[in-house]
């Protein structure tokens, strides 16, 4: 990889969290007023339509692309994902995007714990220690036993746990399979899924909030065709910490739209969670 392609695949990902996080908003503002169900569904039918106009371009087309030694394992992410999604919008709804954000973020460390017992790899005591900090940030952005608990804190968390899980069985199945294969079962699993799930909860849309929907199965699409572009640039250690610009940028959208506030134990935590995420991504570039 050339620098001047690191630095592109850098500037692909701060692009695509910005894309992301206006998705987030038109997701939290949709799922106020419809179903959540209906909205992932939705969603997902044009993310499962853009990964197979992508596949069908491929050397093989889509038959190539859904070549694999693990159907099991490859449905199963999907379908992980699918419900990974209706989690975290559930809690924009009922916690907000900057809490929300604040909470998930915390994903590579939980990757980064689990990576040992179930991929079998070397985790060292110091990125333990940032695994340690990391988790101390998520407990002072929950505040346990400090007033009274909101339950919907812990929509985040579970979403982070998920997509922790995620992101390990993609690890796994990609000792095997490429990863167009595995972006193909993403996005169709998932479409397969959530209509399963959604279409019991279909209500009328308004002609505006069609709109709306459009414009977040829009920003979806972009989002992961700038994600898969930033990744083909340069690797991945050296643009995934750049993702946490999505909770800047996710900060910028909810204050003045939804009237969010930022809390100060929720500024430590994250800054906690993302200090140690970083070091964390630093170590494993030093490892490679």
């Amino acid at each position: 990889m050339t620098e001047q392609n690191t630095r592109r695949g850098i500037a692909l990902m701060i692009f695509t969290t910005f894309v992301f996080a206006c998705q987030d908003a038109l997701s939290r503002h949709l799922a106020g007023t419809y179903n959540v169900w209906m909205v992932v569904m939705i969603r997902y039918w044009f993310f499962a339509a853009f990964v197979l106009m992508v596949a069908s371009r491929r050397p093989g087309g889509i038959r190539a692309s859904a070549k694999t030694s693990q159907p099991i394992l490859q449905s199963f992410r999907g379908a992980l994902l699918a419900l990974e999604v209706c989690v975290m919008v559930l809690g924009f709804t009922y916690l907000g995007i900057i809490e929300s954000q604040a909470i998930f973020i915390a994903y590579p460390l939980i990757i980064a714990a689990l990576s040992g017992p179930v991929l079998g790899e070397k985790v060292g005591w110091r990125r333990w220690s940032a695994i340690g900090v990391g988790f101390v940030g998520v407990m002072v952005i929950l505040q346990p036993g400090v007033g009274v608990f909101a339950p919907a804190a812990i929509l985040p968390l579970v979403s982070a746990l998920m997509f922790a899980g995620y992101g390990l069985a993609n690890r796994y199945v990609a000792r095997k399979d490429s990863a167009a294969t595995s972006f193909f079962w993403t996005g169709t699993v998932g479409a397969v899924v959530m209509t399963a799930i959604g279409v019991w909860f279909w209500e009328p849309m308004i002609a505006s909030d069609w709109a709306w929907m459009c414009l977040l199965c829009a920003t979806g699409v972009l989002g992961h065709f700038t994600l898969i572009k930033a990744y083909e640039l340069a690797e991945a250690s050296a643009v995934q910490p750049f993702a946490y610009f999505q909770l800047a940028f996710g900060a910028m959208v909810a204050i003045p739209i939804f009237g969010e506030t930022i809390r100060l134990n929720v500024a430590a935590g994250a800054a906690l969670i993302i200090a140690a995420g970083l070091f964390t991504f630093w170590r494993e570039r030093h490892q490679r």
